[in-house]
């Protein structure tokens, strides 16, 4: 009776060890990341002028969120804030300036203080995980994936990339895995102004250097098959944004930003594209972002194919959005929401609840990946202890969560808080405020900073940036 008593206790130990193995295997880890998609470029997000059907698949089958910020609406800046859990601004330039813009951020000395080990990758390493990237870069040297030991898919960020990822996916692995896949696009619309106003010299280097981009933007362009013009602007070509018109009293740093930009591409769409013109815009913008959901549905085919949905986490966003025609502006860079808000989601079939849309917390793309990545990774990190992980939240857990999410610009810096209010400082045309209210003016086509029934909200808000977010600034 004793030898069977302890044979159970010994097959249960065993069960349970096994069990509990399983319950905290870690994750591979595949980060999708877009460039310059806003937040309401997915189907999904009920745009009913583009077809997405692999970002909503991943939406569909976990959790998106409506009110995902990046912490700086320009590529670099933004990457280096992903790769460090940190806001770009903590870091300097050669120069001993605050890093702000993508000249900045690609500055920053490799043998800085600030540019330290706590970084996405150090921590991964330390997880046992094998480090896997591809595509686009555009990080400052102490972030250089190939120097951090990632192993290169390749740096064709629109061509073979997709493919590449597929092909690892589906090998077999030993450790775990973190797979950064960073698309292009839909960044190939800057082109459009770019190339519109550019001078003969100008457009000729386009041409030489450019061609693949300038390519996809023209394959973007083309009207559908056997559609009348006036067809296409009746039925199928996007309207004029609801914000079309410059805000109301718009900031004089707006302006200035605008014809400081040496070929006047954005001031000449801002003052010479026609109506017509825009929408143009925004029809190629949208076919743009359904080319970079078609490498994302190949992507998630062969994690379908490979048998081992159930053992990642896929994580998708982008590193900032556009502004597409609101307030006559394209681009990014000005911190309105379609530059500042992206898409964000995440599934991990049988983990993370299906279906959930979130549109209460504020997620910052910049400061949550680190300390969520290193949360499913079952290691601590060390970053801008503002940055929180999403864990609970992809989980369907009520936690307490921030109130308030800070943003940096190159002109300007904002803080918007879960009740909708909007403050931005600018700085670049000496000092100027914008208060907005998001619940009552959603796309920001006035502001409400002389309102004297903002005056209390005001005031806290402006602590709030002084005192949490952007003390002595």
């Amino acid at each position: 009776m004793k030898i069977l008593k302890y044979r159970g206790v010994l097959l249960f130990a065993v069960i349970a060890f096994i069990s509990c193995k399983e319950q905290t295997k870690t994750p591979n880890i595949i980060f999708i990341l877009t460039d310059q998609q806003s937040e309401s470029m997915m189907s999904s997000s009920g745009n009913d002028y583009l077809q997405t059907p692999a970002m909503d698949y991943i939406a569909n089958n976990g959790i998106r969120f409506t009110r995902a910020y990046v912490t700086n609406p320009v590529c670099s800046p933004s990457r280096v804030s992903i790769m460090t859990g940190r806001f770009p601004g903590f870091y300097k330039d050669s120069n001993g300036n605050l890093v702000r813009n993508n000249a900045g951020s690609m500055d920053i000395p490799a043998n800085s203080p600030e540019a330290s080990h706590e970084n996405l990758t150090g921590y991964l390493k330390n997880a046992g995980y094998d480090l896997v990237y591809g595509g686009k870069r555009h990080l400052p040297s102490f972030l250089d994936p190939e120097l951090h030991g990632f192993q290169i898919l390749t740096d064709d960020a629109r061509g073979e990339l997709a493919d590449r990822a597929a092909s690892f996916i589906k090998e077999d692995h030993e450790n775990p895995y973190f797979m950064l896949v960073s698309l292009i696009n839909p960044h190939d619309i800057c082109f459009m102004a770019i190339r519109d106003f550019a001078d003969s010299t100008y457009l000729q280097q386009l041409q030489r250097n450019f061609q693949t981009e300038l390519t996809n933007l023209d394959k973007a362009l083309e009207l559908p098959e056997g559609v009348s013009r006036e067809a296409f602007f009746e039925q199928y070509c996007p309207p004029l944004p609801p914000n079309f018109e410059p805000q109301e009293d718009e900031a004089r740093a707006i302006q200035l930003f605008l014809d400081r930009d040496p070929r006047s591409f954005r001031s000449g769409a801002r003052n010479q594209y026609t109506e017509e013109q825009w929408r143009m815009h925004r029809w190629a913008y949208a076919r743009l972002t359904e080319m970079a959901d078609a490498h994302v549905q190949v992507i998630l085919d062969a994690l379908i194919e490979s048998g081992t949905e159930e053992e990642t986490l896929v994580i998708f966003s982008s590193e900032h959005g556009d502004n597409d025609g609101s307030h006559k502006l394209e681009h990014k860079n000005v911190l309105y929401e379609e530059s500042i808000k992206v898409p964000f989601t995440a599934m991990w079939k049988g983990k993370i609840p299906a279906g959930q849309v979130d549109d209460r917390h504020l997620v910052s793309v910049g400061l949550d990946i680190l300390p969520t990545v290193a949360d499913y990774a079952g290691i601590p990190a060390e970053a801008d202890p503002r940055g929180r992980s999403l864990r609970p939240l992809f989980e369907g857990r009520d936690i307490d969560w921030r109130t308030s999410l800070g943003i940096e610009g190159e002109i300007s810096r904002a803080v918007i808080r879960e009740d909708g209010l909007k403050y931005i400082r600018y700085d670049a045309a000496g000092f100027e405020e914008r208060l907005m209210d998001l619940k009552k003016d959603p796309y920001e086509t006035t502001h409400y900073t002389r309102d004297p029934g903002y005056k209390e909200e005001l005031e806290l808000i402006r602590n709030d940036f002084e005192r949490h977010w952007f003390e002595g600034h």
